[in-house]
């Protein structure tokens, strides 16, 4: 049977609330990675060094750990859908605001609240689909959810290649504002978690602490975990439009620039559909494993290809297996979070492994630095090693495919 096979067997009802939520990580990604394309514009209107604007992304990075503990409680007690329409219109409307910043102090405190409803965005609406769904169809869902995110990106990408030349870097995050149409659909068409409607009912409702009880050392096991997945993906994504502009010399809104990116984000599509698919049988860790690992070969190809042609199959490559290794996260830690924390801790490990990654791009910026300004060599050593350290926390993790959700689940640890 096809390991996509279970996408067929799902209803109207279930559809529509896996496109929802989809939509939802698609148009977030979309949002956060406008201003990683416009870095040099941004830095250029406000008179500082592109280090200044990029703390625009670690903020955002650093505040979503606070949105998703926020809103993943709202979403634990007062249910997924109408927690995930408010994310949804938080962070259009902060967006919005950020095209209108006057100084780069104010362009950084939008970004700072932009992060925190960024923040909400993924664990409501991972919990919301996983609890939608029948168990089977885990694995190819949670590569489609995690498909969003390349797909928002190459969207940016797309705008940003056709728009950025007639309505400016400000004109761009106007268009960003366009997610908070996504409402209408999940009001119209999304049903309340039934998972979480009977918890509402026969559990007892519980607080933060009480409902942790006996699962710490998951909880910090789970944000290392994101730690290593973040820095993984964010430094093979952050710093590559910089990385056109300055070592490939292409400019910001040329069709090469935009093709290596297109190719970027299809090969992130189709390695988290593959690979969440393949996680159903292959089991959640080694998959991962077998993601990270296969990364490191391709390492050549991505920065050093040498030639257009080359360049674009090293950026395909790269993203199959980095975002392919991201197509397990959904489900993985959906079936790993305790009952009444599922829309709190899988989006508060995502997030807080956010932060601990936060400084990826800094952190690029400076190797770079030491090394002549080689961006090629940063980008190149540091996915080499968080590879293998994202293969080792993988390793010495717990997995749980296949778990009933709804049911109570003993009090351990990792």
């Amino acid at each position: 049977m096809s390991p996509f096979a279970p996408l067929r067997e799902l209803n109207t009802t279930q559809r529509h609330t896996v496109l929802a939520s989809f939509l939802g990580w698609t148009l977030d990604a979309f949002d956060y990675f406008l201003l990683t394309f416009v870095i040099v514009s941004v830095a250029q209107e406000f008179h500082v060094g592109k280090e200044h604007v990029t703390y625009g992304l670690f903020l955002t990075l650093a505040a979503r750990p606070l949105g998703a503990l926020l809103f993943g409680r709202l979403a634990d007690r007062f249910g997924r859908r109408p927690i995930l329409m408010l994310d949804v219109i938080l962070f259009s409307l902060f967006e919005l605001a950020t095209a209108f910043a006057n100084s780069l102090t104010a362009l950084l405190v939008l970004r700072f609240l932009f992060g925190i409803a960024m923040g909400g965005e993924w664990g409501i609406g991972a919990s919301l689909a996983m609890e939608s769904i029948p168990a089977r169809a885990r694995g190819v869902v949670s590569g489609l959810l995690q498909s969003g995110y390349p797909v928002g990106f190459f969207l940016g990408a797309l705008v940003n290649w056709l728009l950025v030349d007639h309505i400016g870097w400000r004109g761009l995050f106007v268009v960003g504002a366009a997610p908070a149409l996504l409402v209408l659909y999940i009001r119209r068409t999304v049903p309340e978690s039934e998972v979480w409607q009977r918890g509402q009912a026969t559990q007892p409702r519980r607080g933060l602490l009480e409902s942790m009880r006996g699962h710490w050392k998951l909880a910090i096991y789970l944000m290392l975990l994101m730690m290593a997945f973040n820095m993984f993906s964010h430094g093979s994504q952050d710093l590559y439009h910089t990385f056109e502009e300055e070592s490939l010399h292409l400019p910001t809104g040329s069709g090469a620039a935009f093709m290596l990116v297109a190719m970027l984000n299809l090969g992130a599509l189709v390695g988290g559909l593959f690979f969440g698919a393949l996680s159903e049988r292959f089991g959640r860790r080694r998959t991962i494993i077998l993601a990270a690992l296969l990364a490191i070969p391709i390492i050549p190809l991505w920065m050093h290809g040498g030639s257009l042609l080359l360049l674009a199959l090293g950026a395909f490559l790269i993203q199959v297996m980095v975002q392919g290794a991201w197509g397990v996260v959904p489900t993985h830690l959906n079936e790993l979070a305790p009952e009444g924390m599922r829309g709190t801790l899988p989006g508060f490990a995502y997030q807080t492994g956010n932060l601990l990654a936060a400084v990826t791009a800094n952190a690029q910026l400076w190797i770079a630095g030491w090394h002549g300004g080689d961006l090629a060599f940063a980008m190149s050593v540091w996915i080499a090693g968080v590879a293998v350290l994202l293969a080792i926390l993988a390793w010495l993790g717990p997995e749980a495919r296949g778990v009933q959700f709804g049911e109570p689940r003993p009090e351990k640890g990792v």
